[in-house]
């Protein structure tokens, strides 16, 4: 697949686009009329992009972002039982924002979640699925369902108590209120706050440099931190067995090679 291959995924409200540049893949939330807000087949097409690109050679980190100035306002209101209570062939109950949730979580490569505007209710679930999500400093970020007289999704109340604890887990959830990104990012809803005149340079800049690392490092710890974060039974024995896969990395040979000669690492795993 080439550098510049476009998929985009058409819906009636919006859609989900990808590109690929380099080695990132590139997906963007297109709703700008509605604050990119999600309706049910962008939040199918969201999934199969994800998969897509995290199974796509070429690509080594993967990026969600808005079109324009805003991440997502969430689930679209007008679409909302579509977006969370779909039901499937068989008569089963589907949430798809946390289906996309999943698919997101469950991608091999790095996520990063790119945040401007409005980020609210699914959409920080979204964004918050990514592995780190960089945020400008006049992000607009709540969480509503007590707006709406709804229950958030279980993946993204289980996330918001891990990172937040009970206390103020529910103190997000009760309020609704917005959070201003300083006190964002000290809560663990935000990785990183950075300023929106420089959003753009830090944010690519940090894509890039992990584009450069190790493959293997991070392929590598990103699965052993989700399996410790899951609770996994399987934890001690991944550990024992990508421990004891380390010496014969070869990635491991070029990066202390290159290290003692005082070189550039030019890493060669691709999973």
């Amino acid at each position: 697949m080439s550098a510049s291959t476009v998929a985009a995924a058409q819906t009636v409200a919006g859609r989900i686009s990808s590109e690929i540049k380099g080695d990132i893949g590139a997906i963007v939330i297109e709703n700008p009329r509605r604050r990119n807000a999600l309706t049910r087949n962008m939040c199918i097409d969201l999934a199969a992009q994800v998969r897509r690109l995290d199974a796509d050679p070429q690509v080594k980190v993967i990026t969600l972002r808005g079109s324009g100035d805003d991440f997502s306002a969430g689930a679209a209101i007008n679409e909302l039982s579509r977006v969370l209570f779909d039901v499937g062939p068989d008569g089963e109950s589907i949430d798809h924002l946390s289906a996309a949730d999943a698919a997101i979580c469950a991608a091999r490569k790095p996520t990063v979640a790119l945040v401007r505007g409005t980020c609210m209710g699914g959409g920080w679930q979204i964004a918050s699925a990514c592995d780190v999500s960089i945020a400008a400093d006049s992000v607009r970020l709540a969480v509503t369902p007590s707006k709406l007289g709804i229950i958030y999704p279980r993946s993204g109340i289980e996330r918001l108590v891990q990172r937040l604890g009970a206390d103020k887990a529910k103190y997000v959830l009760f309020s609704a209120d917005l959070i201003p990104a300083a006190k964002a990012a000290a809560w663990g809803l935000l990785t990183d706050v950075v300023p929106e005149d420089e959003f753009e340079v830090l944010s690519q800049g940090l894509v890039a440099r992990m584009a450069t690392r190790s493959q293997y490092s991070i392929h590598t710890m990103k699965a052993l931190i989700d399996s410790m974060v899951s609770g996994s039974s399987a934890e001690d024995e991944l550990w024992r067995e990508e421990w004891a896969k380390l010496p014969a990395s070869e990635d491991f040979a070029v990066g202390q090679r290159a290290f003692l000669e005082g070189d550039r690492p030019r890493f060669t795993w691709d999973g």
